[in-house]
């Protein structure tokens, strides 16, 4: 099916708090013309993450932000549709940053042909893209689980913590899921065989954690935040690692917005006297080792050992409301939007 127009959607304002439908705007295009030594993208998939939100701000962050009127970036799997390029042809289907919208210019940058006989294509947005990559470079890097330590994981069914969770099994280690709701908790100790599962929205979360890791916290993988972090801080180990990917539970806070005592004394002191190790990251700073990921992922996908779940939502003008929802925890698995059916 090709497309009349380039539906594209354009950062309208900067969120105030969390994101409101009306910070997007929903517009058609010309679909452009590749110039010689350009290709023409038809993106097929979209990939909604976290990050984004702290594009839609001005604060200043390890990246850019998105101009007022520019097309929300993402990543994203696309087929050439037209191409005026020597290194690719027609029907090539490539992962690309071609962002929120339906077609997309490339002179071919960091452009990654894709083999769709290999894996579904969607999983290089997913186990086996970004996220598969941050949760294998921070765990293995920064985290170094080894066998019979405690790995505690926040967002444990997401598209990070679900294989931060799943590696740390196979590299023998014992692994703790921290997720919303029962069906999500189910899911991670049934299908992922994680060894605990805690809901943070059990009202005794901070002593069921507790009381899931009796020999406290060996390595402890951040995404979240806010409680979740209160609660995992008091069972770290001497000489305890963690990772911080990221910190969804403040995204959306409005200056102000977090009040109490000034913390941070007592953080300093327990880095000191229990010699933790907190490193933030970025997972570009590793993208020397991506391709020892990609060879131990796609034999642990092979083998069963590492699974995968998607939460596909279609069509491009759902995008913001499932954006929303993401930051609210309410999908589940690794979220994407199909633009376009990748078999037309």
């Amino acid at each position: 099916m090709t497309m009349a127009a380039n539906t594209r959607i354009l950062l309208a304002a900067r969120p105030d708090g969390p994101p409101r439908p009306s910070d997007f705007r929903i517009e058609d295009a010309p679909i452009p013309e590749p110039a010689e030594g350009q290709i023409l993208l038809r993106v097929l998939y979209l990939s909604l993450d976290p990050y984004m939100r702290g594009r839609m701000s001005a604060a200043e962050s390890y990246a850019a932000p998105v101009e007022i009127g520019a097309v929300m970036e993402g990543g994203t799997v696309a087929r050439v549709e037209q191409s005026r390029h020597p290194g690719y042809a027609e029907g090539d289907i490539v992962l690309s940053h071609s962002g929120w919208q339906t077609y997309a210019l490339s002179d071919g940058t960091g452009l990654r042909k894709l083999d769709p006989a290999a894996a579904p294509v969607s999983t290089a947005l997913g186990v086996l893209g970004m996220p598969g990559f941050t949760a294998w470079a921070g765990l293995s890097i920064i985290g170094q689980p080894k066998p019979g330590e405690t790995v505690a994981v926040a967002a444990a069914s997401g598209a990070v913590g679900s294989v931060v969770g799943q590696i740390a099994r196979i590299r023998g280690a014992r692994t703790v899921g921290i997720a919303g709701g029962p069906e999500k908790c189910a899911w991670v100790r049934n299908e992922l065989g994680f060894d605990a599962v805690v809901d943070h929205r059990a009202s005794d979360f901070a002593g069921q954690l507790a009381t899931a890791c009796p020999d406290g916290i060996d390595v402890y993988f951040e995404n979240v935040g806010g409680k979740v972090w209160d609660a995992v801080f008091p069972l770290l180990n001497n000489h305890a690692r963690v990772p911080v990917c990221g910190l969804i539970a403040s995204y959306n806070a409005r200056p102000g917005d977090i009040e109490g005592p000034d913390r941070l004394p007592g953080l300093f002191r327990a880095i000191l006297t229990r010699s933790l190790h907190i490193r933030g990251f970025i997972q570009t700073e590793f993208a020397d080792r991506r391709a020892e990921f990609y060879r131990e992922a796609a034999d642990w996908i092979a083998s069963g050992r590492l699974r995968y779940r998607e939460d596909i939502v279609d069509g491009l003008a759902n995008a913001p409301q499932a954006f929303i929802g993401l930051l609210e925890g309410r999908n589940f698995g690794k979220l994407l939007i199909r633009v376009s059916d990748e078999n037309n």
